[in-house]
């Protein structure tokens, strides 16, 4: 969509009126029907007097074509400035300009990302160059004009204010550098010459045009890419009822329009592949042609599963496919062929930093796409700000007029495709009453261990033979280590035991970082994936005291946002919000000690709790007589459980 758009010296005389902001605000209420905020406009008015100068060059070609503001289709992205033109062999060429007015960033250790000063608090964001490379990937993989007639896009940054400091062009961004090189405070020539290199006629067949006219759908190279990608990966083979899944849920996007959307729910406990399953549709809707997005609520499954396919931790032309539940705000209805939600139990009512974007995201989802999937663990809930549910998930459905689908996946693949260790958590965690459970039919290492030390040490030998096995725990313990790096968070001294959360250079790469094996993960750092095994600290947030299993919200760490607001829902109704904490505390222990798909050592920080977890196994145990000989004879009884 296009906001403004003039040739070279009509945009130049619009910046000499002295009142281009006013003029762009104009065409953009009147092109995209809605307003902005004042530091977009206070953008416009101090960064594109700096364009003008630098297009102030009789070698630019008066008919250059201008583009300010351009928004990306089915993306709520928009590109600061677009120069449209021919070069010296009369080939189509469009330089993309993202204008940044900062003068001051920070490294950080993570791919892509700086840290710079918003709203006057340093934040994490992406680092301009992979910005603007994003968005010129996007329209060159979207744009069905763009890669069919072979325009050339050339992506680059302007920061006007921002003085040569080593930081913004240090060489750890050099990937992103490369593709979209970044223009400083004293390098208004440099980007004039480099602008030079790529238009040297004007726009003499209505580039701009074309492209915002240009049918959006991915393109075969976008395609191809990706199967390349999911072809032989062992990661993301499909057996039994995902099969079944994946091939309905392909049907109804085909038979999806806009006058007859469908919604599929699709629920599963863990461990039955309900992201395999989601990784798979993405890559065969975009072969098929469709628009479609791989969406979650929790940054790492996206990171960790375009990690798994691209077999990089580098950002990827595939990134794009990947994104965050909050993202659909503004989305124009029915923009996306099929949009693919994964853990879909934790949507938000609201996006954005501060929660306080959009009306709910299962809204804006459902009306983004002809077709959305929704696949659902409602027993993952795990934070009071999670909403997805059944219900709601149909309620938002009916009344967008979709028809609405439901399939289970039931095959169990983690805990060695235990449903009995499965069971058997649910009863010992009272979630829910199961049948009893004999543990010699178990084909899962569970294991109680005696110390943290003991613990780590499993963890570290299993995590040798492939890097799949990490410590997770509660979160009860601040999380010192992310303002102080020198500082350890979980301590045992009485053990001679201290780890750090998570680092953040990892960020959501955390489960599948070689070197993340000496930090801790919490619940927001490995829900919705797997690993071979998982080592549990289970803190004093949740204890067994006189015969019953309790759950204690004031002992999480005050830096836990899961369960912020608690004493208030107490205060209003203490009944209701109390089961609800409850359950919540609860789901966040079944959900971390069943992200091993072999085997779960666990150590508990209280005595009593560790004592009663063994006495159930016990009981387990001598449900089965048979279960007990068979223990007393073996010769390896540690590879069933450990006392």
């Amino acid at each position: 969509m296009i906001v403004y758009q003039a040739t070279k010296d009509k945009f130049l005389d619009d910046v000499l009126s002295n009142d281009i902001e006013n003029i762009i605000l104009y065409e953009f209420k009147k092109n995209l029907k809605k307003t902005t905020q004042r530091n977009e406009i206070d953008s416009w008015k101090y960064s594109l007097p700096f364009m003008s100068a630098i297009l102030y060059d009789p070698e630019i070609p008066a008919d250059t074509g201008i583009l300010i503001e351009f928004e990306i289709p089915r993306s709520g992205k928009r590109v600061d400035f677009i120069i449209a033109g021919q070069n010296t062999s009369k080939k189509d060429f469009v330089v993309l300009i993202e204008l940044k007015q900062w003068s001051y960033s920070e490294l950080t250790e993570k791919d892509g990302i700086v840290r710079t000063f918003y709203n006057r608090a340093k934040v994490e964001t992406t680092h301009p160059s992979y910005q603007a490379w994003t968005y010129a990937s996007l329209i060159q993989s979207y744009n069905e004009t763009v890669y069919n007639e072979d325009i050339q896009l050339q992506p680059c940054v302007y920061m006007h204010n921002y003085p040569n400091d080593g930081i913004i062009n240090h060489p750890f961004y050099n990937d992103h550098l490369e593709k979209a090189p970044v223009f400083l405070k004293n390098d208004a020539e440099k980007l004039r010459e480099f602008i030079k290199k790529f238009i040297r006629y004007g726009d003499k067949s209505e580039i701009l045009y074309r492209i915002d006219t240009g049918k959006i759908r991915p393109s075969k190279s976008l395609a191809d890419s990706l199967l390349s990608m999911i072809k032989g990966n062992i990661a993301f083979y499909m057996i039994d009822d995902q099969k079944l899944v994946f091939e309905e849920a392909l049907s109804l996007a085909q038979k999806s329009s806009e006058w007859e959307k469908n919604v599929l729910i699709v629920e599963g406990g863990a461990g039955t592949g309900k992201s395999v399953v989601a990784v798979n549709l993405l890559v065969q809707m975009t072969d098929a042609g469709m628009v479609a997005q791989y969406v979650t609520k929790n940054a790492a499954p996206r990171a960790v599963y375009e990690s798994k396919l691209t077999g990089s931790f580098k950002k990827s032309a595939i990134s794009n496919l990947f994104t965050g539940s909050g993202s659909f705000v503004d989305c124009p209805r029915n923009s996306f062929d099929a949009l693919i939600i994964d853990e879909a139990h934790r949507l938000l009512k609201q996006g954005g930093i501060y929660n306080n974007l959009g009306e709910n995201q299962i809204k804006e989802l459902i009306e983004a796409a002809k077709f959305s999937v929704f696949f659902l663990d409602e027993d993952q809930k795990v934070t009071l700000k999670d909403i997805g549910d059944k219900d709601e998930i149909i309620r938002w459905a009916n009344l967008n007029n979709c028809k609405v689908h439901h399939m289970e996946l039931q095959s169990q693949f983690r805990c060695n495709g235990s449903d009995g260790y499965l069971n058997w958590l649910n009863n010992v965690l009272d979630i829910r009453e199961t049948a009893n459970v004999s543990f010699n039919e178990l084909d899962f290492d569970f294991r109680i261990v005696a110390s943290p030390v003991e613990l780590r040490d499993l963890i570290f030998e299993k995590n040798r033979i492939d890097n799949k096995s990490r410590i997770v725990a509660g979160y009860c313990w601040d999380w010192n280590s992310k303002k102080y790096p020198e500082l350890y968070d979980i301590e045992f001294p009485e053990f001679n035991f201290r780890m750090r959360w998570n680092l953040t250079k990892d960020g959501s790469l955390w489960l599948v970082s070689p070197s993340s094996v000496n930090e801790v993960g919490c619940i927001h750092t490995c829900q919705g994936l797997d690993l071979d095994y998982v080592g549990v600290i289970v803190g004093p947030d949740m204890t067994y005291h006189n015969n019953k299993i309790r759950t204690n919200p004031a002992m999480r760490s005050k830096h836990d946002k899961s369960i912020h607001g608690y004493k208030k829902l107490l205060e209003n109704d203490f009944e209701k919000g109390k089961i609800k904490i409850d359950r919540l505390i609860k789901n966040t222990y079944k959900t971390l000690m069943t992200r091993g798909m072999k085997g779960c050592f666990v150590y508990f920080t209280d005595k009593e709790t560790e004592n009663y977890f063994r006495s159930r196994i016990q009981r387990e145990l001598q449900f089965d007589i048979s279960t007990l000989d068979t223990i007393k004879h073996s010769e390896k009884p540690d590879n069933l459980i450990k006392r």
